[in-house]
Order: C-alpha cells, then structure tokens, then sequence
C-alpha cells in the first residue's frame, strides 16, 4: 500500500476527492459508506489529501475530519447530488488530482464534467429495491438512469464493485468486461471465534431495519422452522424505520418468547452475538455484498441467506453456508440448525475464508485500479502529443 500511494504522488495525485450519497454518521448509514471509510482513511494514513462531499447528516456539523481525512455534508438526500457538482465545479472544495464516486443508485455523472483521473464504486446494482424504496413514478426514473441512461457513459471508464456475481449483472449490462474489477471487502481485525455457541439454536441477524432486508420475512422463515427446531431463537441487531412492522411479524408468529429485537449493539455486544450464534441469516432483497455474514463468518459462524447477487459474492453455498429462495429459506435453516457435523463444516470453511479477508487489502486493491487510471490517462495524454 505505502508504494502504491508514492506510485500516485509520483505521479501528480496528491488529493483525492470522493463523492458519496451519505456519510458514515449519518443514522441511515451502512455498507456503503463503512466500505469507504475504510478505503480513505488508510490514504488519508499514508499522506494523500483526501475529500468526501455527502450530504447533511442530522446532528453533524457541515465540516469535520474523520482519521485523517475531510469531511463535508451539505444538501438534502436528494439536493446533494447537484450540489456536489457544482461545487465541484466552482472548486469550492479545493482542487483534486483524482476523484472517485460511489455510485449508490443515482450517480453523479462524473463522466460529463470530471477531467482529472475518476474511478467508479458499484456497490450493486438495486434491481428490485427501487420499488421497495420509492413511488412507482420515481422507482421507474431511477430504474432507467441505472440500467439505460447511466451505462453508457461509465462503460470507458473502470468500475470497481464487491463481487463476480455483481460484476456480471454489470457486464450484462454492456459495461466492458476489462473495465469492470471485483474487490471483496475486508473483516474487521476484531471478529473471532472465542464465545461459547448458546446451549440453544441460535439465529442471529444483523442490519439496518430497512425494508430491503425483509426482517419481517425472516421471521416467518425461522418460524417456520420452529416445527423441526421447537426450541430456535432468533435476535435481530439494528435499529431502523421497519422496527414496528418486524414486531407485527413477530406478533403474527407469536414469537415474543423467541425473538429479541436488540436495537443498537456495540461492537463488543455484536461479537459476542456472532460467537454465540448456530447461523447468521439475512433474508435480504439486494445487496452488494452481505457485510453480518463475512463478520460471521470470521467467528466461524455459517451463514444462511436469500440466494441473491451481493450473498453470492459472501457466501460460497455449499461450502461457508447454504443459499436458498426466500421461500425456501426456512428449509435451508433448518438443515444447518439439526445437523452438527455439516454446522461444523461450513462454519470452519467459513472461518477459513473470511481469514483471507482484511479491509488492507481491499484498500490496496482499489489503489492498484486508481493507479492503473491514472497510468492509462498519462499514456493517452503521451499518444496525443
């Protein structure tokens, strides 16, 4: 990583500024923006200047720095996208020798006004969650930018997403298969196997209370498997807007004495929980990787999950943890949650394969792509003279 950086400042980028829909403040924030943070604090360590615009966080300050690196909300969720822009192109944040956006959906259509060297974040294509999140009307309009409008304009330019199985969906979309690169995100350094596994089955799930994560739909799923595991738990770590339609779930299924709604957990509160668990699960509409699965799985903890693109990437079905149709969800539970020996199985392939995860060398793989831009930019600037 440190020859990398040198490798950029080598070669004039010195300050980079990264464009993004939210903050890591901000309440409503989650894979996206950690997977950044993560990125930009280790620049920001290894002395570049580094920039995030976002929009305003409630309770932050427009202004602060985070690690090392600035930060600066301002405009509404939606008001942030075109004033991010200008103010780009006013320079009202300073200058920048490169610029990476993370394309959540609405992108910032770096590719019309951006003239230094620009690298793209995809974390996945939302598909579906569109109509999870918005009106028909709206649902429709960001669908076509997504798919139609947006494409184009990004297909010579490099993209950097989680995984193959969102790779491909962009590719199936007519982005270039060499421009389009696969970096698996990291585990944080702190998520072990250690606590004893609870005396009961146990399943844990971990997110935001959004709609896309279809807890309420997991309810019923682990419900379900109550008729082959009568003596299942489940706990549900996150806060969010859906709290009050997961606890009519759980009314629905008369699950009050088997399902916990903890709220906010610290990170030595979710540990513990990952320790203790038989199975993550996720019942999860779209995701770009399955961020509570790979932290279970660095506690040796296997994973059942709805078989869709970002879970793909996370779980190696078969081997870490079992993929399978919502519908079908509660069958895939209940074959981990009575079988000790394939328990065992997955749960050491998956320890085994989020050891070979670490967020350094997920930073380092996007700093070899932002230097292959700029390597690329240069040589086209020489072919022209």
């Amino acid at each position: 990583m440190p020859e990398l950086v040198a490798a950029l400042r080598a070669r004039g980028v010195d300050r980079v500024h990264l464009l993004a829909w939210r903050d890591l403040d901000d309440p409503d924030a989650g894979g996206s923006e950690l997977h950044a943070h993560q990125v930009m604090k280790r620049w920001a360590a290894e002395g570049l200047e580094v920039t995030t615009r976002t929009s305003h966080a409630p309770g932050r300050p427009a202004e602060a720095t985070r690690d090392g690196y600035r930060v600066v909300r301002r405009g509404s969720r939606y008001s942030s996208f075109h004033r991010t822009v200008a103010a780009e192109l006013g320079r009202r944040m300073g200058p920048y020798d490169a610029v990476v956006e993370v394309w959540n959906g609405v992108p910032f259509l770096t590719p019309l006004w951006c003239r230094a060297p620009r690298l793209t974040l995809l974390h996945h294509v939302h598909g579906p969650m569109w109509d999870q999140l918005f009106s028909p009307r709206i649902a429709a309009v960001g669908r076509t930018m997504e798919t139609r409008l947006a494409p184009p304009l990004y297909r010579r330019g490099t993209v950097v997403c989680l995984g193959e199985s969102t790779r491909h969906e962009l590719i199936g979309l007519g982005f270039k298969p060499d421009r389009v690169v696969a970096v698996p995100v990291g585990t944080p350094e702190w998520y072990v196997p250690g606590a004893e596994r609870s005396e009961r089955p146990l399943v844990v799930a971990v997110g935001r209370l959004a709609p896309v994560k279809r807890f309420d739909a997991l309810v019923h799923a682990v419900a379900a498997t109550r008729q082959e595991v009568p003596d299942v738990e489940l706990v549900i770590v996150g806060i969010g807007p859906e709290r009050d339609n997961i606890e009519r779930a759980i009314d629905a299924v008369e699950g009050r004495s088997w399902v916990t709604l903890t709220g906010w957990a610290s990170s030595e509160e979710l540990l513990q929980w990952y320790q203790r668990a038989w199975v993550v699960a996720s019942a999860s509409l779209a995701e770009g990787w399955g961020m509570s699965l790979t932290e279970g799985a660095a506690c040796g903890t296997p994973a059942v999950a709805t078989d869709i693109s970002g879970h793909q990437s996370s779980v190696v079905d078969g081997v870490t943890g079992l993929l399978a149709p919502l519908d079908s969800l509660d069958v895939a539970l209940t074959k981990v949650l009575i079988d000790p020996e394939l328990r065992a199985r997955l749960g050491a392939a998956a320890l085994d394969r989020a050891r070979s995860l670490s967020w350094d060398r997920t930073a380092e793989a996007i700093t070899e792509q932002l230097l292959a831009v700029v390597e690329r930019r240069r040589r086209g600037a020489v072919g022209r003279r």
